[in-house]
């Protein structure tokens, strides 16, 4: 669960009912039974789900299959109608509600309109965009939709910098659509959603940390935060995305020269009791870390979500972490624990 600042966390919490509170705690105390017992034990539903508008992305950045075009699954968008069943039967259990995984939310011309239903249940919602499609009206109607939260990537504050991550894009474009954001949360007088500059801290940006933070401050976001990048083909040294601040980055270097991943994967891993993620036509996938939904545990076009939530491929994967968690090829990359926040 991302962290949240005062305002955001009592705009969280007026999400909360006793349904969920409970809920919610029975998450807690069957995850931590089963660390202790070493048994996968699974009450409640999860509270937190990630829901993928689209495949489809703008942009071509490195290490992103989307942006790489380097899927297997199919490219499509989230039908409203899915979306709403399956909210219809989780919402009364869920309070925050992820509206990205893979692609570009805002290409999917649906999606603020799923925003908006997903309010209407009470639910926190987030997104993740580049922000190139955040022109005047699409602006105007995500305040509009009562998303609580808008995490805009911005990882550089030129040019030149920007585009040798953001393949594609343009900076201009980012900041016009953030400055339209912050006109119409005024015009509005509406403090949603809580808007937040997400720099994706890499080789060619890391010397721009302390220009994003006076850019963010300069137009009016709520939060400026950095984010350790998933790289990979790590092990090669020296590598063109790894930062020279190793703070800022999932991995360190061996005694003898290689880059490692910090993470020493434990085996447990908190996601998988209190979240999931779900692709665009209805494959459950453990996180979000399985971008190519490679280990699907359950389909909500045959299948209920609590059925799944339950049903034996969730139990097996759960029993592997608390044993094996090494084994798993998604957890090799995890930064669970890992991203630094500022």
């Amino acid at each position: 669960m991302p962290r949240f600042h005062l305002g955001d966390s009592l705009n969280l919490l007026r999400k909360l009912t006793f349904r969920r509170v409970w809920n919610g705690l029975k998450v807690f105390s069957s995850f931590y039974i089963s660390r202790i017992t070493g048994r996968p034990v699974q009450w409640g539903l999860p509270y937190s789900i990630s829901f993928e508008p689209t495949t489809s992305c703008n942009l071509r950045c490195p290490e992103c299959p989307s942006g790489m075009r380097s899927f297997t699954r199919p490219t499509g968008m989230l039908q409203p109608s899915f979306f709403e069943k399956t909210i219809n039967e989780i919402h009364r259990d869920i309070f925050y509600l992820i509206f990205y995984f893979q692609g570009e939310p805002y290409l999917n011309p649906q999606f603020l309109n799923m925003v908006q239903y997903a309010s209407s249940k009470k639910i926190y919602t987030a997104t993740s965009t580049n922000a190139h499609y955040l022109n005047d009206e699409n602006a105007k109607k995500t305040v509009e939709s009562g998303l609580d939260r808008l995490i805009i990537s911005i990882d550089g504050t030129t040019q030149e910098v920007y585009e040798q991550y953001r393949v594609g894009g343009k900076l201009e474009k980012v900041i016009a659509g953030t400055e339209n954001i912050v006109k119409w949360k005024k015009a509005l007088k509406s403090k949603k959603p809580f808007v937040i500059f997400q720099f994706l801290v890499v080789k060619p940006n890391e010397h721009q940390m302390k220009a994003v933070q006076e850019l963010g401050a300069r137009l009016g976001v709520d939060q400026v935060r950095f984010k350790t990048a998933q790289v990979y083909d790590y092990e090669n040294d020296p590598h063109q995305l790894i930062p020279d601040n190793r703070a800022y980055s999932r991995y360190h270097q061996s005694p003898e020269g290689k880059n490692i991943p910090k993470n020493k994967l434990s085996n447990r891993c908190w996601k998988l009791w209190h979240a999931n993620v779900i692709t665009f036509d209805g494959r459950v996938v453990p996180c979000c870390f399985d971008k190519d939904a490679t280990h699907q545990l359950g389909n909500l076009a045959t299948e209920s979500f609590r059925d799944i939530w339950k049903n034996p491929n969730y139990r097996q994967f759960r029993k592997e972490l608390l044993h094996s968690r090494k084994n798993i090829d998604i957890c090799a990359n995890c930064s669970e624990g890992l991203s630094v926040w500022k």
